[in-house]
């Protein structure tokens, strides 16, 4: 009897041992929305807003809930754009400034769960482009935006340097485009962007970190999730 228990114990032990732990890279975000909401009581910063209830003008091609980005594969299962309401605030001052010279933004993509980050760096490991999951992206605070411009009576999109996700040092903000249009208009966006308490990501044009990004924690809680707080 001892001898089967004593054996039930040590397979029980081996396969806690064998399984994968949830966050593999030494990172523990922010995964409970009970642990969010506290933090949201601690500093009202911390909470979460819908860009689409905050922004008027604003549109949104949030391609990682579709398979048209750099992984060929839908990585969210729904189309959403959350940022930390301090974030909100400095891209609906833009907005405001944008409208006066005949141009709106759009969004790509804003919060991103952590989930995805570890997804993206499978896929892609050049951490200049895809952040690694041992540090976590900017993205994961929800302190960063991926955006571009477009003229409100055309609705057209503004040309840039290059697509959206490029993984070429043409879209490094120190590039020269050939393009004069489009130099211009990456030189304006990041002076209107700047303006407004953002940084600049010297890889990618049309990526801006919010300025004290790292007071915030790492996040892995799903659009769902947020959309369900009662802190919302």
């Amino acid at each position: 009897m001892h001898a089967k228990l004593l054996f039930a114990s040590l397979l029980i032990f081996l396969t806690s041992c064998s399984e994968t732990p949830k966050y593999p890279y030494g990172i523990a975000p922010v995964s409970d929305v009970e642990e969010y909401e506290k933090s949201i009581q601690k500093s009202p910063s911390n909470r979460f807003v819908d860009l689409e209830n905050e922004l008027n003008l604003a549109r949104f091609d949030i391609r990682y809930a579709t398979a048209n980005n750099f992984t060929s594969e839908i990585i969210y299962p729904e189309a959403a754009a959350w940022t930390r309401i301090d974030v909100a605030k400095s891209l609906s001052q833009i907005e405001d400034s944008l409208a006066k010279h005949g141009l709106g933004l759009i969004i790509f993509d804003a919060y991103r769960p952590y989930a995805a980050t570890v997804k993206f760096y499978q896929v892609y490991k050049d951490t200049n482009y895809v952040a690694s999951p041992y540090s976590g992206s900017r993205h994961n605070r929800g302190c960063a935006i991926d955006l571009s411009l477009y003229d409100l009576k055309t609705g057209r999109e503004l040309q840039m340097p290059t697509k959206y996700d490029d993984f070429s040092s043409a879209a490094h903000q120190t590039t020269e485009s050939p393009d004069s249009t489009a130099q211009y208009n990456k030189v304006f966006l990041r002076k209107v962007m700047t303006e407004f308490g953002f940084e600049v990501y010297n890889y990618e044009w049309w990526h801006f970190d919010y300025s004290g990004w790292d007071q915030y924690e790492i996040m892995d809680l799903s659009f769902a999730q947020l959309k369900s707080s009662s802190a919302d």
